[in-house]
C-alpha cells in the first residue's frame, strides 16, 4: 500500500499514537494537557475519583475557573470550591476568578506546538493556532485523561482551508470565520479537521488566527489547524516559551476530503443572526436592527488587538444612550496591558462597563443576561436561542469593529 502524506491533524496524531494514523481509524493517544471549568469540572472530578487513581501529570492538569467567575450563586460557589479543594489535594494548577477565560490562558501559558490538548469545553480548539491538536471532550473522557495521560481518538479526515488576497479595512478573521461557516454551514465540517493556508492567513496576526481556531467547532469541526512558522515562534517567545517552538507543516502530498478556496478581498464585514451561526448576512443588510445591548470579549475577540480595535472606533463618541456596552478582557494579562496602554480610559470615557477578566455575559450565567426581547450585538461565538440566559433574547455575532461602530450608532452597521 502507497504511503500518503499526511494532513497536520495526522502528523500530531501519529506522533502521540506511536504509529502513522489512517483516517477514521480509532487510535489511543498520549495527552499533554488536561483542562476543565467551573461548568464541567465538577462532573470531570467526580468520574476521575472513581478511577481511584493520581492524577498522570499535575503540573499539566489545568482547572480553570472562568465561566460565573467570580460566582453568582450559592450552587456555583459549591462548584468552585469544589475545584478548588481538589486542585490543593491533588496537586493540578488552579486558575482562579479573574485569570481569565480557559482558552485564552491555555495559549498564553500551558499549550506548545505539536502537542495535544483535551478540555471539557468545546471551544478547546482554540489552540490550535499554536499547531497544537488541541479539542474538546465530555467531561468522563476529560477524567480518563486526567488519570491516565492519553485517550481515543477518532482520527479526522481534513478540509483545507485555503485564503489569498488582502482584506479590505476594516475587515478581520471574525468576518472570514463568519463567512466561512457561512458558506460550509454549521454541521459542514462535523467531525472533521479544518487546516488553514495561504498567504492571509501567513500574513495573520496570532490573535486573528487564534479567532479561526476558536471558532472551528461553529462549523462542527473537531479542530482548527496552523502551521507553524515565525509568527508562532515570535508569540511563544513573548510568552517565555520559545525553546517550545516545532516546526509543524502538512505534507505537499497530503489527501485532504475538500479544498476550500477563499478570496479575502471579498469579504465583506459579516453578521451571524439569530439563532443559529451560520444563518450569514453582511451587516450592511442589518441597519434597521436596533441594539439594547452590545458585548465586547470572549476567548473569540476578548485579546488585546480586540479591544484595540473597538477603542480605537470609540475615541472620542460616546455610547448609544439606549445601549450598555460592556467589555471583558480575555485575560488578566490583556486585562493589564489594556490599563497600561490606556485603552480603559477610552472604553470609560464613551460609557462602557467593564467585567473581571473572564467568560463574562456570553454564557449567560452571570453578568449582562438579556431581558425579554431584547437584542445584543456579541463578539462571541454562539448565538443559540438562551446562550445569554434568556431564551426570550436575541443574538447576533460579529467582529470587534462591528461592535464599537455598531454601540456608538445604536443599531447593527458597517
Amino acid at each position: 500500500m502507497e504511503n500518503k502524506g499526511q494532513t497536520i491533524a495526522q502528523k500530531i496524531l501519529s506522533s502521540h499514537a506511536g504509529h502513522n494514523v489512517q483516517f477514521n481509524e480509532l487510535v489511543i493517544a498520549r495527552v499533554d494537557v488536561c483542562a476543565t471549568q467551573d461548568g464541567t469540572g465538577p462532573l470531570a472530578i467526580k468520574e476521575f475519583k472513581k478511577l481511584n487513581k493520581k492524577l498522570n501529570n499535575p503540573s499539566r492538569t489545568i482547572l480553570f475557573i472562568d465561566h460565573a467567575a467570580p460566582s453568582c450563586r450559592k450552587e456555583l460557589s459549591n462548584a468552585h470550591k469544589i475545584i478548588r479543594e481538589f486542585a490543593s489535594e491533588y496537586g493540578a494548577v488552579l486558575s482562579d476568578i479573574g485569570k481569565g477565560v480557559c482558552h485564552q490562558r491555555l495559549v498564553e501559558d500551558f499549550v506548545n506546538p505539536g502537542e495535544i490538548l483535551v478540555g471539557a469545553d468545546s471551544h478547546t480548539c482554540t489552540s490550535g493556532a499554536l499547531g497544537a491538536f488541541a479539542t474538546g471532550m465530555g467531561s468522563t473522557d476529560i477524567a480518563v485523561s486526567m488519570a491516565y495521560g492519553k485517550t481515543w481518538f477518532k482520527v479526522p479526515k481534513s478540509f483545507k482551508v485555503v485564503v489569498n488576497g488582502k482584506f479590505k479595512p476594516n475587515i478581520s478573521s471574525k468576518d472570514l470565520m463568519l463567512y466561512l461557516i457561512g458558506l460550509i454551514g454549521a454541521d459542514g465540517a462535523t467531525y472533521r479537521a479544518l487546516e488553514f493556508f495561504g498567504e492571509t492567513i501567513e500574513n495573520m496576526s496570532m490573535s486573528e488566527r487564534f479567532t479561526l481556531a476558536n471558532m472551528a467547532v461553529e462549523a462542527g469541526a473537531k479542530a482548527g489547524l496552523f502551521e507553524t512558522d515565525e509568527k508562532t515562534k515570535e508569540y511563544l517567545i513573548s510568552r517565555g516559551r520559545g525553546d517550545k517552538f516545532k516546526e509543524i507543516k502538512a505534507d505537499k502530498d497530503a489527501e485532504y476530503e475538500r479544498v476550500i478556496e477563499i478570496d479575502a478581498s471579498k469579504i465583506e464585514q459579516m453578521v451571524s443572526c439569530p439563532h443559529t451561526v451560520d444563518n450569514v448576512k453582511k451587516a450592511s443588510e442589518l441597519n434597521n436592527i436596533k441594539l439594547n445591548q452590545v458585548f465586547i470579549g470572549t476567548c473569540t475577540n476578548g485579546r488585546y488587538e480586540d479591544l484595540e480595535i473597538a477603542a480605537s472606533v470609540l475615541k472620542g463618541n460616546k455610547v448609544n444612550e439606549n445601549v450598555r456596552l460592556i467589555v471583558v478582557p480575555a485575560s488578566m494579562d490583556i486585562y493589564k496591558k489594556a490599563c497600561k496602554e490606556g485603552l480603559l480610559e477610552i472604553f470609560l470615557d464613551a460609557g462602557a462597563n467593564f467585567l473581571p477578566a473572564g467568560c463574562g455575559p456570553c454564557v449567560g450565567v452571570h453578568g449582562g443576561i438579556l431581558g425579554d426581547g431584547e437584542v445584543c450585538l456579541s463578539t462571541q461565538n454562539r448565538n443559540f436561542k438562551g446562550r445569554m440566559g434568556n431564551t426570550e433574547g436575541f443574538i447576533y455575532l460579529c467582529s470587534p469593529y462591528t461592535a464599537a461602530k455598531s454601540a456608538i450608532k445604536g443599531y447593527i452597521t458597517e
